[in-house]
């Protein structure tokens, strides 16, 4: 009965040991300086890292909000910082896998794709997810990306 007390705490510990070896939290300086939280998330999966990337929203490198009251402006910032970021940690926008998109309007949808398509590879899209929000944490904040890239090591 003891062994069985004891492993789920091995297991615990066998895991957190291997999360801190594997994992890096990363606040890439060609974005927006977070607070609370990290830019992006380094997994190594061993031939390759997948990077998981916070929200990303229009505001640039010092803050600055762009494309106020116009969602095309808006989104081409926040692709702007998602490939920054995915450069900075080693990849390119070709390694993005997953695009989860939060937006006020879904009507606006071709806007989006139109932006979009300026920064991924059109013939084989990522994956991706839309969901329409009735706000996001800032009234002039129109949308907001989620992206997910897995890396090849060198």
């Amino acid at each position: 009965m003891k062994t069985f007390i004891f492993l789920p705490a091995l297991l615990f510990l066998t895991i957190t040991a291997f999360a801190q070896k594997t994992i890096e939290l990363v606040n890439p300086s060609s974005v927006s300086t977070p607070h609370g939280y990290s830019q992006a998330a380094m997994i190594d999966l061993g031939n390759s890292r997948m990077v998981i990337i916070s929200g990303q929203v229009a505001l640039d490198a010092k803050g600055n909000l762009v494309g106020k009251d116009d969602l095309e402006k808006q989104t081409e910032q926040v692709f702007v910082n998602i490939k920054n970021i995915v450069e900075e940690v080693g990849g390119t926008m070709k390694d993005v896998i997953k695009l989860s998109y939060f937006t006020t309007d879904v009507s606006k949808i071709q806007s989006i794709r139109n932006v979009r398509d300026k920064f991924i590879t059109v013939q084989s899209p990522p994956a991706s997810t839309l969901v329409q929000v009735s706000k996001l944490f800032r009234d002039d904040i129109l949308i907001e990306i989620e992206a997910t890239a897995v890396i090849p090591k060198k």
